[in-house]
């Protein structure tokens, strides 16, 4: 089976702070991984190194079978561009523009490209704000919404260039506890229809429900791998123990 990611020996230093050491992982197509680990443990800066929001040190990432970076050395920046615009990344604190509509946020960048016509990204908008069941809020702004509709219009953005992959960072971290689920509901779905993802989260029952493999980081490294049920069940390792047992 081809890949959509493969991340090879990824390196990132801040200073004499190693970050990431050596850090190795693939994913398939149709997979959903979900990365756990205590804070500071890398996960985010590995997150962003996918899509080029940080750069690393060494190492080597493709995508798609097309090298971002090999053995330390970043592709030219078109190639780049090119690359990085088959992920889709949902943030933490959503970074909805305030000044626009929830459908201004969604059409922004696919308008700026101009890959589609005007009716086109209407009508896409329209089916995706349905889809994370926010049909009714298309002509508001961020500001009237609750942190649960803003992640899911955000969601919803990011599924508006059509991407190959998602990439989420926490993407409830910023919720209180009675509006994660909605969020969460929008990702399953997403993963029943077998959209490749990598998701950052704190959610351990999500992660054990949703995920095809759990990756347990800690000191910037991967310290486990494996299916839900092989690290929930039997951890290989005291610290993957100790963590999951910390919830």
């Amino acid at each position: 089976m081809n890949t959509m990611i493969e991340v090879k020996e990824l390196q990132k230093s801040f200073g004499s702070l190693e970050v990431l050491k050596k850090v190795s992982f693939s994913v398939s197509p149709g997979e959903a991984v979900a990365v756990i680990g205590p804070s500071g443990s890398g996960k985010s800066t590995m997150l962003r190194s996918l899509v080029h929001l940080e750069e690393i040190t060494g190492g080597s990432i493709v995508i798609q079978g097309k090298p971002l970076v090999e053995n330390g050395k970043y592709a030219g920046a078109s190639d780049i561009r090119t690359i990085t615009a088959s992920m889709g990344m949902v943030f933490q604190h959503f970074n909805l523009f305030p000044h626009l509509t929830v459908r201004g946020n969604l059409e922004l960048a696919p308008r700026t490209l101009k890959r589609e016509k005007v009716a086109a990204i209407e009508a896409k908008s329209r089916d995706l704000l349905a889809k994370v069941g926010l049909a009714d809020k298309a002509d508001v702004y961020p500001s009237m919404l609750s942190g649960g509709q803003k992640q899911r219009v955000a969601i919803a953005r990011a599924l508006m260039l059509n991407p190959d992959i998602l990439l989420f960072d926490e993407p409830t971290s910023a919720l209180d506890p009675e509006l994660t689920g909605e969020v969460l509901r929008v990702i399953r779905q997403l993963a029943d229809e077998q959209m490749t993802m990598i998701i950052v989260t704190h959610e351990m029952n999500f992660a054990r429900d949703v995920a095809d493999r759990i990756i347990f980081m800690d000191k910037g490294e991967i310290a486990e791998s494996g299916t839900p049920e092989q690290i929930f069940g039997s951890p290989r390792l005291e610290r993957t123990r100790l963590f999951l047992n910390q919830g």
